[in-house]
């Protein structure tokens, strides 16, 4: 890994983005702030090796910023999920937009160790946002990595014009 080029995902990339979904998310669909996404819907970036995608990001633009509402990779450790993040974050600087956020699930420790070492920022916790998540997608597990009870979302930025 390592020769991969990271752009806007193509229509004949759709059927392997869906697979990195399906594994994982169980879905093409995420939940995140009470809303219900279908991550086919959304602005993709991918990174492809050859002509395998090997990572995904999913987006979508509002008056906060560029939030990324999934990031998903083959093989994690290798520099994809680091690279569609920057490729994500130069999207917003382009587009004029001063953060880019995201939403993680409070037993995610892993990808609060990555965004964190990216320079993302904790900012909100939304008390049991998962446990009403559970109402618009009942497969949502109680517990979840490293068998942390799975309740709550935590909100992660970092401004596109500053280095904090």
């Amino acid at each position: 890994m390592g020769g991969f080029e990271v752009r806007g995902a193509r229509p004949a990339e759709r059927t392997a983005i869906d697979a990195l979904h399906e594994r994982e998310w169980g879905s093409p669909y995420v939940i995140a702030h009470d809303t219900r996404y279908d991550l086919r819907t959304l602005p993709t970036l991918v990174a492809v090796d050859g002509d395998a995608v090997v990572g995904a990001l999913a987006y979508r633009v509002d008056e906060g910023g560029l939030e990324v509402v999934s990031l998903v990779a083959s093989q994690p450790g290798g520099g994809v999920g680091t690279a569609l993040l920057a490729a994500a974050t130069s999207t917003a600087i382009e587009a004029g937009l001063a953060r880019v956020w995201l939403i993680t699930t409070n037993d995610n420790l892993r990808a609060l160790r990555f965004y964190q070492r990216r320079g993302m920022r904790l900012v909100d916790v939304d008390r049991g946002a998962v446990d009403r998540a559970r109402l618009l997608k009942p497969e949502i597990p109680l517990v979840g990595e490293d068998g942390i009870p799975l309740h709550d979302e935590l909100v992660l930025e970092r401004s596109t014009d500053a280095e904090d």
